[in-house]
């Protein structure tokens, strides 16, 4: 059932308040649509203010536009045209109807004509009729907003129905049973459980078959994001790369993996029991996770690799076909590939493609990223491989949590056999899904499908206007010789000849001119100085921000401020960023982003710079931590509290250790999977950081940051890999000079010891080591 006054009228006219005939009429066109209509009517008295509205709202279910406006006010500057198409770029299908008299049709231009949904004349028909028209274009219209299997979904849950099947809360009766389930129900509304439904509910089809609305609304996302086939994943994109790997990995095959990897993708390994060869990504000096080589992407390079190997026995490395590659797409800091030079490179010697775009489902919807993302179209060719795309949804388009994607584009030759495909989809999915997530993957398809493209205009642009705004101040503060926080980003460019700053390049071009962002080494700010060309972009929404204490050229200087306290900071004035490095963090600017979230955290940006040139004491800022340990933090100011943190970083070469950690790819003995069946058999046992020298881990260990493996389970800790042992031991000291600064280090525990903390991981009892 549509509610007619939640879409509200939006009526443009500068006579709604005019005391004439047209006026009058006008105000009982606006009494008929509410009263009798039961539509709810904002009006605007000038285009630019329409405009304005309009921008900011995405509720408005129809437009009407007075064309006579600048006759009515002589001060009306924005032209009727211009209003239109400002309308017509946000929303290609929201009804607009022009008011005029009939006698003035001839005077409206073909191009507005084209743009327009209709006419309405202002004294040529009766009240009841014009709003009868406009309240028939406003219901035809917000149907046309719900995709298909929502738009079911919610006719389903609007019917009354008395169920007898699962679930049992049926529509959230069961919650109103006792005081909990209550207070559950009024939070969340009754829409919330009337709509959580079950596979019984034939209407809404088979998500494990693919069948019904759900079916076609897995196909229009294939048709949107430009797939062959896209299959709706509800436990996240860490299931969607199980289901990738299971369809197509087997025992002993050879995958080409980026080390820098998500966790799901090192345990798709464990389960299918793939043998891994490693792409190795560059880092610069500031600890940025780069890109990989242009050159592994070769078959000399893979089959170097191959015969590297010392899991792959020797007289089976000739014969070594690579049956999946694994690259994630773009990295955490925003680095995006160029999948086109990849694929060219990667076609012959491998025999499917994986790019992880978990943090990337929006490539596809503006022309800065065109040929920077797996789904990239273009000619197919005979040796092309099958392109698998895993994507979180809900990460950065608007989808609920856990609902992702999984897009496959066929090979050339080599096809994927849905039905074959779909085993092992059903192998990893529920058969009673969450109906409000399969929703929700739908809704989100619909946003892009019709306004994606400036949608996702709209947030590279705030983006790039939150990076200008930061440059700005930095430059600002630079001139008095003080500090500010920056970004990783370019620092200028060449415009007709000359040097322009970045922070007084016109918005719109950077905005819209994807060189801006392709990384060069003829520009290398980004610190990757042996950069390929038109290799690799920075994705101008994932916004990095640099605290002092390192410079490009990775020299520590004498004052700092470590990140980490910054984004403590930040999450005491209610701003949580999505990841902190040492001297670095990073904020996404999403489409759940706006201004007021950008103004605030400039304004908690200047209000910590002020609390550490104040030397605000540390318990008025971090009251918890000084009451925990007082005698370490007590006396401290948040002055004094960031220059030892950052002393003890440079006095122990934390980032050198860091950098020197991550260039070693330790001895692999035995394959991850075979690592997980010896903690499986209980062949393990948890040993200690100062004596894991020579000892075989069975887990994966995972510091954050940067949050990549530095150890797999299965490789040897031997003497070659001391660099990893001497950062880790440098991470476990630091925890103990500064206790509540315990990092997450995935596969590491923590012990008392002689009242010391320690690390430890479970490692490999040494007689079960073959």
């Amino acid at each position: 059932m549509i509610v007619k006054s939640q879409w509200p009228i939006l009526l443009v006219s500068h006579d709604l308040q005019a005391d004439s005939d047209d006026g009058f009429r006008l105000r009982e066109l606006v009494g008929e649509l509410e009263k009798t209509q039961e539509c709810a009517v904002i009006t605007s008295q000038s285009y630019e203010d329409a405009a304005e509205v309009f921008a900011s709202r995405a509720d408005i279910g129809c437009v009407i536009v007075d064309w006579d406006l600048p006759f009515e006010n002589p001060r009306e500057k924005m032209p009727a045209a211009a209003l239109i198409d400002a309308i017509r770029q946000r929303n290609r299908n929201v009804p607009l109807l022009l008011l005029t008299d009939h006698l003035e049709t001839e005077n409206i231009p073909t191009f507005a004509l084209e743009k327009i949904n209709g006419c309405l004349w202002k004294t040529a028909d009766t009240v009841p009729f014009l709003a009868g028209r406009i309240e028939e274009h406003l219901v035809e219209y917000v149907r046309s907003v719900y995709p298909a299997f929502f738009g079911m979904l919610t006719e389903y849950a609007e019917k009354y129905k008395y169920a007898w099947h699962t679930p049992g809360h049926l529509g959230g009766q069961g919650f109103l049973r006792a005081p909990a389930g209550v207070a559950m129900f009024k939070f969340f509304g009754e829409n919330t459980f009337r709509s959580d439904l079950s596979i019984s509910v034939p209407e809404l089809g088979s998500l494990l078959d693919h069948e019904g609305v759900v079916g076609d609304a897995e196909r229009n996302s294939a048709r949107v994001f430009g797939a062959d086939l896209t299959y709706y994943v509800l436990n996240g994109t860490s299931t969607v790369n199980q289901i990738i790997w299971r369809s197509q990995v087997l025992k002993d095959d050879v995958a080409f993996v980026d080390r820098n990897c998500h966790k799901s993708l090192n345990y798709a390994m464990v389960i299918t029991e793939a043998i891994p060869i490693y792409m190795i990504p560059r880092r610069n000096k500031r600890g940025i996770i780069g890109p990989v080589r242009l050159s592994e992407f070769t078959p000399d390079s893979v089959a170097g690799k191959i015969a590297d190997s010392t899991l792959i026995p020797p007289e089976c490395k000739k014969n070594v076909h690579v049956k999946m590659s694994a690259l994630t797409n773009s990295t955490y800091d925003g680095v995006c590939y160029n999948t086109s030079k990849i694929k060219e490179r990667l076609d012959r010697c491998v025999a499917n493609l994986h790019f992880d775009e978990a943090w990337y489902a929006y490539a596809r919807f503006n022309k800065m990223y065109e040929g920077f993302y797996g789904m990239t179209p273009g000619e197919i060719k005979k040796d092309d491989p099958p392109i698998f795309c895993s994507q979180s949804t809900h990460k950065l388009l608007t989808a609920f949590s856990q609902a992702s994607m999984l897009h496959i584009r066929q090979g050339g030759t080599a096809k994927i056999n849905p039905d074959e495909f779909n085993e092992s989809y059903m192998m990893h999915g529920s058969t009673s899904p969450q109906y409000s997530m399969i929703a929700s993957l739908d809704v989100a398809t619909k946003m892009m499908q019709d306004s994606g493209e400036m949608l996702i205009h709209d947030i590279i642009r705030e983006a790039v206007q939150l990076r200008r705004r930061t440059a700005k101040l930095n430059r600002e503060f630079a001139a008095a010789k003080d500090w500010f926080f920056n970004l990783w980003q370019p620092r200028e460019f060449r415009v007709n000849g000359k040097s322009v700053k970045f922070e007084d390049m016109d918005i719109d071009y950077l905005s819209t001119h994807h060189e801006c962002w392709v990384l060069s080494a003829s520009d290398p700010w980004h610190g990757f100085e042996d950069i390929e060309d038109n290799y690799v972009m920075l994705d101008p929404i994932k916004l990095t921000f640099t605290t002092p204490g390192i410079d490009d050229a990775g020299k520590m200087q004498d004052f700092g401020i470590p990140a980490s306290v910054v984004t403590n900071y930040l999450i005491n004035h209610n701003i949580v960023c999505e990841k902190t490095d040492y001297y670095s963090f990073l904020m996404l600017n999403s489409l759940g982003t706006t201004r007021a979230k950008q103004g605030t955290l400039l304004a908690a940006l200047l209000q910590f710079k002020r609390d550490f040139d104040s030397g605000r004491k540390l318990s008025e800022i971090f009251p918890d931590l000084v009451a925990k340990y007082p005698e370490r933090y007590g006396s401290a100011t948040l002055r004094s509290h960031c220059l030892k943190i950052h002393e003890y970083f440079k006095a122990h070469a934390m980032l050198d250790k860091m950098q020197a950690a991550f260039e070693v790819i330790p001895k692999q003995v035995m394959r991850p999977a075979d690592a997980y069946h010896k903690v499986v058999a209980r062949e393990v046992e948890y040993v200690l950081l100062d004596e894991m020298a020579g000892r075989v881990p069975a887990v994966m260990m995972v510091p954050y940051p940067p949050g990549i493996p530095i150890v797999m389970g299965g490789e040897r800790l031997d003497r070659a890999a001391q660099p990893i042992l001497d950062y880790l031991q440098t991470r476990e000291a630091f925890e103990e000079a500064f206790p509540g600064y315990e990092g997450d280090i995935h596969g590491v525990e923590r012990e008392t010891v002689n009242g010391k903390t320690k690390f430890k991981t479970l490692c490999i009892k040494k007689e079960c080591e073959k």
